[in-house]
């Protein structure tokens, strides 16, 4: 019999598949999931293009030079450093920090807070939360009426934030330090796009609001934005680093996971929460099976499961302890055509997999169960 209270030597994320639609720090995320146990599928669904050479960055520096705002908002690191080395660039690096030394400049959060002081400046004031939200509470419960406020936009839609200002009285001075393009190479999107439309990923992580946007984009140019839409909604688990980043998703009705901490580590650890939280376990033949997106834990064990067995066990778990009928595991085993010999085959191939023959019992002339435990009938009778 299996114990309840064995340790399963393996990682949260084990038989796992996540997506990961970043550009930036993509490798780092994708090492977290990994050493956790995920297999992890990346696809970058956008690239990031500085803006050196761009004229309107240039103009909003040479404006900020000129006129010294009353404040500036800096809301990314990576933005803001860029900002100063394309003042460098071209010539203006000094008179940009001599003009925000005398600016009340706000911070979003730390990481922006440190590249602030490597400039040798400093912030007034940073929120806890890293909100933009409570930087707007913050200047609107100030007043803004008639003062200038530069606003460092980072490539992410910063919703009502600049419109709010406006609205109050403020004269709001957009600096755009990087746009999002889409992927020179839209092969890997396809690619990602069509594992998520196929089930083949058990979870999609997003990063920035502009990758969420641009793989629906994506999805609407193939003709496949219905069915990614219902993909999120069902089987595939959208995860955001922040309410921000959800924002594409939630327009469309899409619910996502969100960590409280807009970090990638926390991102993880809600993936780690949620994906064995939504995995099917069963009590069969006096084992635990616990079925995730392309292995299965017998009593704590992992087993990799090839595609079509992973296919068949769902079918026979979707009314376990019933039978079900050859013909029907036909259809659910991919590209399988109208020989039920392949349901055989690939049925052979699940049992050897899961290293446990009994979970699954051959019915005479009328099909494959599970060997739900006899004290389990009841509970699943009506499944």
């Amino acid at each position: 019999m299996y114990d309840e209270k064995q340790r399963p030597d393996h990682g949260p994320l084990s038989g796992f598949t996540v997506g990961v639609t970043a550009a930036r720090r993509a490798d780092e995320l994708g090492a977290l999931l990994q050493r956790r146990g995920a297999t992890v599928v990346h696809a970058p669904a956008l690239r990031i293009v500085p803006l050196a050479d761009d004229s309107e960055l240039l103009d909003a520096t040479k404006e900020l030079v000129a006129n010294a705002p009353d404040v500036v908002v800096a809301t990314t690191a990576i933005g803001f450093r860029g900002w100063v080395e394309a003042a460098d660039g071209w010539g203006l690096g000094e008179e940009l920090l001599a003009r925000l030394r005398g600016v009340e400049l706000l911070a979003r959060g730390p990481k922006v807070k440190g590249a602030i002081r490597a400039q040798g400046l400093t912030e007034e004031w940073s929120p806890s939360s890293e909100s933009m939200a409570e930087v707007l509470d913050r200047l609107l419960d100030e007043g803004v009426d008639g003062r200038r406020v530069a606003v460092q936009l980072h490539g992410e839609p910063l919703p009502g934030f600049v419109e709010s200002l406006r609205v109050a009285g403020a004269e709001v001075i957009p600096v755009p330090v990087y746009r999002w393009m889409p992927p020179e190479d839209i092969g890997p999107v396809d690619r990602l796009l069509d594992a998520a439309l196929t089930r083949g990923l058990d979870a999609l992580t997003f990063t920035s609001a502009p990758a969420a946007a641009s793989l629906l984009s994506r999805a609407e140019d193939r003709g496949l934005h219905a069915e990614l839409l219902a993909a999120l909604h069902h089987d595939v688990l959208p995860a955001c680093v922040g309410p921000v980043t959800a924002l594409p998703l939630q327009a469309h009705g899409i619910d996502t996971v969100q960590p409280e901490r807009f970090r990638l580590g926390p991102l993880v650890q809600v993936l780690c929460q949620e994906l064995p939280g939504r995995a099917r376990t069963l009590p069969v033949a006096g084992h635990r099976v616990e079925i995730r997106g392309h292995a299965v834990l017998v009593d704590g064990a992992l087993r990799p499961v090839p595609p079509a067995g992973m296919s068949l066990l769902r079918a026979l778990a979707r009314r376990p302890g019933w039978v079900v009928a050859r013909a029907e595991l036909l259809r659910a085993l991919p590209g399988a055509g109208r020989d039920e010999h392949a349901v055989e085959t690939a049925m052979a191939r699940l049992r050897t997999a899961l290293g446990a023959p009994k979970l699954i019992q051959t019915v005479v002339k009328r099909g494959y169960r599970l060997a739900l435990d006899p004290a389990a009938d009841s509970k699943y009778a009506d499944v």
